[in-house]
């Protein structure tokens, strides 16, 4: 089975050298690490892309931080977003955190507490999205038919023909569930992603190949028929509609 991605931290910091040594901390500790000096190349990055959460300073050359998060707000791009600063006052906190941030960390700070504090504004992000399986699908969902298999997304189960029932990640579920939305119909990775990961995903990323190889090692390891379920080359994938003839 493939490894989970790491989480990708954005460093949006103008003092080179306190950025490169943030980004070492972090990759020893696990975390994928981008690092801008300006909020503007961060901006066309988030833009595009998806991160999992930014550590962002005050003091940028070209915005400050506190207008750097209203512009994502404006553009309804919400990455959680940890404030480090030299400015340790509480106005400047208060400010912060009414600007959008998740949490505040003043400098010098210990990394082990950076580190803590990351882990915990990760935890927070992804419990409050809880009742929801991808951005599109909710926990609430009836079950589903997906190749034979019956898909339930508020157990979080599949139950294959046999009676043989293991349990699913988030992913896997919002990727069956959206095939199983559209079925019938070739969905392009562009829309499965944007579907599974916001529309924010790094489209380039081979996240959604692991987990298409996962949901089919599933079916092989039970025994079950997956083969209405095909990858389109160069496009998508598509969930075939079994009360209607393939086309080949």
């Amino acid at each position: 089975m493939s490894e989970q991605p790491k989480p990708l931290i954005l460093i949006v910091e103008d003092d080179k050298d306190v950025a490169k040594l943030i980004a070492t901390q972090l990759e020893e500790a696990g975390l994928e690490t981008q690092i801008f000096h300006r909020a503007s190349n961060a901006l066309k990055f988030l833009e595009r892309d998806f991160a999992n959460l930014m550590l962002l300073d005050i003091g940028l050359p070209d915005a400050s931080g506190f207008s750097f998060l209203a512009e994502l707000r404006q553009r309804d791009i919400t990455v959680p977003t940890i404030i480090l600063t030299g400015h340790g006052s509480e106005v400047d906190k208060v400010k912060g955190l009414e600007s959008g941030a998740d949490d505040y960390v003043t400098k010098p700070f210990s990394f082990p507490e950076l580190i803590a504090r990351i882990h915990a504004v990760l935890r927070r992000a992804e419990t409050s999205k809880d009742n929801f399986i991808t951005p599109a699908v909710s926990i609430s969902e009836v079950d589903f038919d997906f190749c034979g298999a019956k898909v339930s997304p508020h157990r979080m189960l599949m139950l294959f023909p046999g009676g043989h029932e293991m349990s699913i990640g988030r992913k896997e579920l919002g990727i069956l569930s959206f095939l199983h939305q559209n079925i019938g119909q070739v969905v392009t990775r562009k829309s499965l992603i944007h579907a599974v990961w916001g529309p924010h995903a790094d489209l380039k990323s081979r996240s959604l190949d692991q987990y298409i190889v996962k949901i089919r090692d599933n079916f092989d390891y039970h025994k079950a028929d997956a083969e209405g379920f095909r990858t389109i080359h160069g496009v998508g994938y598509i969930l075939e509609d079994p009360a209607r003839p393939r086309r080949d």
